[in-house]
């Protein structure tokens, strides 16, 4: 079995940041000396590095998931929740990550290149961040926000200049373990590479690496055989070299018609166009560079059947060698050929420099809210979501088991605009508001009074914020106080004729007599007590 892994699906989970902490400084003669509650940790991320010590994703293969560390919660006496530790997962030089609809989000190339692939939660505020001037000692703290979860996949392609393609047993691992050090697996029996082997080739000053691709058959880039699996490896190859079999004895092959049908395969596979250059565009791979090589020129038929086939290669304007990886010969030429193109390609690249888009700086517009207010119907009733980074962090960072962090949460929205927003938008109280999307929080509307001249009342002409108030006397006072006093008793009266008269019965009383009429003699003292 194989332990070579090219393609992985990754679940990735950014640490969660930690709570804030709610807590009250307490000294010698100061039990209540203000808020010292700490804030919380942030979550550690999910960081994708290239390393040289990993060659495949065979880890991720069999440990598809990975999360980060949590922070930690803040603490009193004003100490933060430790940050949780980035988690950093190598992977091979030349892995490229895609999401599961193909997007490609980065090419990681050269050691040392990353890319972070989920962002850790961010640490809540503890209840000491939080005072203000009129909030002196807040009763809550903001809850740290989950990490990002997300599934990504990464495809390696192979770091090669030169591709080596041709049918199984046409000695390509053959001519990579000649040219280089490498030593793959050789035998005599197709598909015995499963994997692209790697080998670094020295042609004069030029220094490249080379690379067969394995399961090249009729039908590879449909699937069948290896080769669809493998061909992704040939994108990143500056040149091909068709390596033909010159010693095949089978009646059905012969070199001209396996060139023909690993052509056609090379021209059916597309190409990711994600993968693009600095211009944009991907060469397909039937228009790269190509050289042919003609190997097994050491066997008996070998020779005779390469000068049988070199004319038409050579009259469909190849460049044509006659090698053997037995007995070496014409390894040097094919060598130098390859890096005369490696060079070339490397030229123009510098020659022309990759197109750098200029940073553009967009300000946020004067009249954008940064936020929408759009209207719904679920259930033939009006229904208003609001969407936008803000409001939506800060309802996931509300604790609504505390009130006072639900009265800070309303703060902040009002203060944003979202209130002017839901009135623009036709909103009255009552109505189901969503701040989210489909698992957002849904809450009744109930808009803030504020003293605006909209909800004023009084006679047309007239705004009772300039009206005259004189502040009442004791004597006022102690007549609206026996007013109020008197109309109680009364009240209580009638309901005491009522359930004489069989009208209510004990029960019912009980339950009707609601936060009035269990006032009675303790409310009384209360407000004489006040007056």
């Amino acid at each position: 079995m194989a332990s070579f892994v090219d393609r992985v699906v990754l679940h990735v989970s950014g640490g969660n940041g930690g709570h804030g902490c709610v807590s009250i400084k307490r000294e010698k003669f100061k039990p209540l000396a203000g808020p010292d509650g700490g804030n919380g940790g942030n979550g550690g991320s999910v960081v994708l590095r290239v390393s040289s010590q990993t060659t495949t994703l065979l880890d991720y293969h069999h440990s598809p998931h990975r999360h980060a560390e949590n922070g930690g919660p803040g603490m009193g006496d004003f100490r933060a929740g430790h940050q949780g530790e980035t988690l950093v997962l190598p992977v091979p030089d030349g892995t490229v990550v895609k999401t599961r609809d193909g997007e490609v989000l980065a090419d990681l190339v050269g050691e040392g290149a990353e890319y972070v692939a989920a962002e850790g939660g961010q640490g809540g505020l503890g209840n000491a961040v939080l005072a203000s001037a009129k909030r002196k000692a807040p009763g809550f703290a903001l809850l740290g926000l989950e990490g990002d979860e997300r599934d990504i996949v990464l495809e390696l392609k192979t770091i090669a200049d030169i591709a080596l393609v041709g049918y199984p047993s046409a000695g390509k691992s053959s001519l990579v373990a000649a040219m280089s050090a490498a030593r793959p697996k050789i035998a005599d029996y197709p598909f015995t590479t499963l994997v692209p082997n790697l080998g670094v080739v020295q042609a004069g000053d030029v220094r490249f690496t080379i690379a067969d691709v394995p399961g090249l058959i009729e039908g590879a880039s449909e699937g069948r055989g290896l080769g669809h699996d493998f061909l992704r490896h040939v994108e990143r190859c500056a040149a091909l070299v068709h390596v033909l079999d010159c010693g095949t004895l089978e009646a059905d092959r012969n070199p001209l018609d396996d060139l023909a049908v690993i052509e056609r395969e090379l021209e059916k596979y597309s190409v990711d166009m994600g993968f693009a250059g600095t211009e944009g565009d991907a060469v397909p791979l039937n228009e790269r560079p190509q050289l042919i090589a003609l190997n097994k020129v050491d066997l008996p038929d070998g020779r005779d059947m390469a000068e049988m086939v070199r004319p038409e290669l050579e009259r469909r304007g190849y460049r044509v060698f006659e090698v053997s990886a037995t007995s070496r010969a014409g390894l040097k030429e094919l060598g130098f050929a390859m890096a005369e193109i490696v060079q070339g390609a490397r030229d123009a690249v510098e020659a022309a420099p990759p197109k750098v888009a200029p940073a553009v700086l967009r300000p946020r517009a004067v009249n954008e809210a940064g936020f929408t207010v759009k209207r719904e119907e679920r259930a033939l009733e009006p229904l208003f979501r609001v969407r936008g980074e803000k409001p939506e962090r800060w309802v996931k960072q509300t604790d609504f088991a505390n009130e006072e962090a639900i009265g800070y949460l309303a703060d902040r929205l009002t203060r944003l605009g979202v209130e002017d927003a839901l009135f623009k938008a036709g909103a009255k109280a009552g109505d189901t508001v969503v701040i989210g999307g489909e698992d957002g929080v849904v809450f009744d509307w109930e808009p803030t009074l504020m003293t605006g001249a909209e909800i004023l009342t009084g006679p047309r002409g007239t705004d009772l914020r300039l009206a005259d108030w004189e502040r009442p006397t004791r004597a006022q006072k102690r007549e609206d106080y026996e007013d109020r006093k008197a109309a109680r008793a009364a009240a209580r009266d009638e309901l005491e004729a009522e359930r004489r008269a069989g009208i209510w019965t004990e029960s019912s009383r009980r339950g009707a007599r609601g936060p009035e009429g269990a006032g009675g003699a303790e409310g009384e003292t209360a407000d004489g007590d006040g007056l």
